[in-house]
């Protein structure tokens, strides 16, 4: 086949190249800039091929082996995923990917608690990606999302808590729910309540209660669910319960003031 039929082949068809015996550099250059990807029909391929294809497309990087800090920046702008055909990216290139989307957290074997940070606050949920995530990781994801809790296998009691304290939901990703838990839990977030009414004791509620309502700092929030919450009151049968009488014998002062605020709202 003539020069002028091969072109007009490469042309048509990038990929034919891997049809040509010995193709020409010329007919080489003309494919990876027809197409990037044709880069993996050519061995030995010049920078000028590699720079090429990647100019048409950068996972094109993929077939590039030992690609510069240049070329692995330029297939990273382009797109995050790149990173999964880098094999000995930078923390530079690695941080680029991950500030794109903490997804690309995926790609990186054995990753620092520098970059596991960078990823969950990038996205939540990339902490999914990461095996044995470390405990600021964990504490940071869900105290951004509770539902980055469902990802952790093996959670942190901290992180735990600070789920919980986001979102009573947080309680249906909870592994080995035990009464000790429970009542962790219900000192952080009084809502809890409607998921473990049958679980405790209307004593051990009022033990919790006691001590979480009687604290000088005590959450203005947790005391005016405490105070809003349909689950107990005092006509509720075996959890009844007289809330701003409660208050009155067992709250802080603070506790005291937010029952006062709420009771001049009805």
């Amino acid at each position: 086949m003539d020069k002028a039929k091969l072109i007009d082949l490469i042309k048509t068809n990038p990929n034919a190249l891997v049809y040509i015996p010995n193709p020409s550099d010329e007919l080489k250059l003309l494919a990876v800039q027809k197409n990037g990807l044709a880069l993996k029909h050519i061995e030995h391929p010049t920078p000028e091929m590699q720079e090429l294809a990647l100019a048409n497309n950068s996972r094109a990087i993929q077939f590039i082996d030992n690609p510069t800090e240049e070329m692995m920046n330029k297939a990273i702008q382009d797109s995050w995923v790149n990173l999964e055909y880098l094999q000995h990216p930078s923390e530079t290139i690695i941080k680029l990917a991950i500030t794109q989307a903490g997804w690309a957290i995926k790609y990186v074997k054995h990753p620092s608690e520098e970059l596991q940070l960078l990823a969950v606050r990038r996205h939540y949920d990339s902490i999914k990606f990461i095996k044995d995530p470390c405990p600021k990781a964990q504490e940071e994801a869900v105290r951004i999302n509770y539902d980055a809790l469902r990802y952790i296998d093996s959670p942190t009691p901290q992180a735990e808590l600070l789920a919980i304290r986001n979102h009573e939901s947080a309680i249906a990703f909870v592994k080995d729910l035990s009464k000790e838990k429970i009542l962790q839990f219900l000192g952080v977030n009084f809502l809890v309540i409607k998921y473990v009414r049958n679980d405790i004791t209307k004593a051990e509620l009022e033990q919790v209660l006691k001590e979480t309502l009687g604290q000088e700092d005590v959450d203005e929030k947790y005391v005016r669910d405490f105070l809003n919450s349909s689950t107990i009151h005092k006509n509720s049968g075996q959890m009844s319960l007289d809330k701003i009488m409660f208050i009155y014998h067992y709250g802080s002062r603070k506790a005291k003031k937010v029952a006062v605020d709420e009771k001049l709202k009805i």
